[in-house]
């Protein structure tokens, strides 16, 4: 299988990059440790690539798992008939796949849908339909189109992540109030036998509350010739749903995360509080990331969401970054067993959207990432423009939400001398 041949291939090119750098341990010369270490990004650069590969493969292993579970289910059932099809031998996927297509191209057009078109459609996609939807253009989304469009928002960034941040839905765009309390600072007092305890109010609870809203934002319009849609019968609602989930994955990433929460979400390394300040303006040592990690409360650090967020480029300087009995701070995980590759015993997202290592810059972030929260409202809206670029097509994505912390002590950052 080659998801196991992956699996192999990345444990032995871990394993060389480690043997790069325990190479070089005690090694005065600067030019040889500056070549091994050109060495080691290049085998770990190889081994980002790999992750790709792994994740693609597992995403391709559960739609073949779904897609074989739905065919199960239009197979001929003991009377000799099969679901869904009118008693007869069910089409091979290829051959669905292409009438969904051909019908899917004729939808989006505006062009009149046949019978046949409209039975194929029903059966290959859950209509949602959506409030406000203009008469003249809009289009209820497709559920394959959907699925593509939220499955590339979630790869461009982590904040989309359900394992990640705590990501919820909303019918409707009302401004939503959340109470928030405080109260670490308040301890139980000795009580006297007999007493009734103190009454003065001094260790009254006080609540405070965070406002989730729902900011939209349109991907701008994605336009193809008239030429190209009838003469390429292809994939187009995966093409549509990866510009459009792109488009919108990017943007509602680094809001999520830098955003300055005034008239947009107050991204997650914003509202974050300060942990550490590092010594230097360029790079980070192994005690200040340790001091870090535990300048947020152990209680957050026990929750099942607590990890690490930084750039790509600050893992790279990570990878090499040993504690002071010589242990590497980063390790490698078993992607067979669903163990992630860790940073001092925690999980890390790579988002590229938190500032890399720089002269005051935020350049890591770490704590309980559930208590940010994203709040989406309904599900992304595509229009289809029938006329406007006639004869050519356009369609459009809009989509809302907003994010907040609602616990600045449960995240905290680490912020570079200026």
């Amino acid at each position: 299988m080659i998801l196991t041949q992956y699996y192999e291939q990345r444990g032995e090119l871990v394993a060389e990059a480690r043997q790069i750098l325990d190479g070089i341990e005690g090694e005065t010369d600067e030019t040889k440790i500056t070549e091994a270490e050109q060495r080691h990004d290049t085998v770990m650069a190889k081994v980002d690539d790999l992750d790709k590969k792994i994740a693609r493969e597992e995403r391709m292993a559960k739609s073949e798992r779904t897609e074989e579970e739905r065919r199960s289910r239009q197979r001929p059932n003991s009377d000799g008939g099969a679901s869904g099809i009118d008693g007869g031998e069910a089409p091979t996927p290829e051959q669905r796949n292409s009438e969904y297509r051909s019908a899917f191209a004729r939808f989006v057009t505006g062009a009149e849908l046949s019978a046949e078109d409209r039975s194929v459609l029903r059966e290959m996609e859950q209509r949602v339909q959506t409030v406000g939807t203009p008469a003249d253009g809009g289009f209820t989304v497709p559920t394959t189109l959907m699925n593509e469009i939220v499955r590339a928002m979630a790869d461009w960034g982590p904040m989309f992540d359900e394992d990640v941040a705590r990501n919820f839905t909303t019918p409707s765009g009302n401004a939503m109030t959340i109470p928030t309390i405080d109260d670490t600072g308040s301890k139980p007092e000795p009580h006297a036998e007999g007493s009734e305890g103190t009454d003065d109010g001094g260790k009254d609870v006080s609540f405070a509350e965070k406002v989730l809203n729902a900011f939209a934002y349109d991907t701008e319009w994605v336009k193809w010739s008239f030429e190209l849609d009838e003469d390429s019968i292809f994939a187009m609602e995966q093409l549509l749903g990866s510009l459009l989930g792109e488009r919108l994955g990017r943007n509602g990433n680094r809001l999520l995360t830098v955003g300055s929460g005034n008239d947009a979400p107050n991204g997650i390394v914003t509202a974050s509080s300060l942990g550490v300040t590092a010594a230097a303006t360029g790079a980070i040592a192994s005690d200040e990331l340790i001091t870090f990690q535990h300048s947020v409360n152990a209680a957050y650090r026990r929750s099942p969401k607590c990890r690490w967020q930084f750039a790509d480029s600050t893992l790279a300087a990570f990878r090499k970054l040993k504690d002071g009995d010589g242990n590497y701070l980063w390790q490698m995980g078993d992607v067979r067993t669903e163990a992630p590759d860790t940073l001092l015993g925690k999980p890390y997202s790579i988002n590229d959207d938190v500032p890399a290592i720089g002269a005051g810059n935020r350049a890591v972030i770490f704590g309980d990432h559930s208590k940010y929260f994203v709040r989406k409202v309904g599900s992304v809206r595509t229009i289809v423009a029938r006329e406007r670029f006639a004869p050519n097509l356009g369609i459009l994505g809009v989509h809302r939400f907003d994010g907040e912390l609602v616990d600045t002590a449960a995240v905290k950052h680490l912020r570079l001398a200026a």
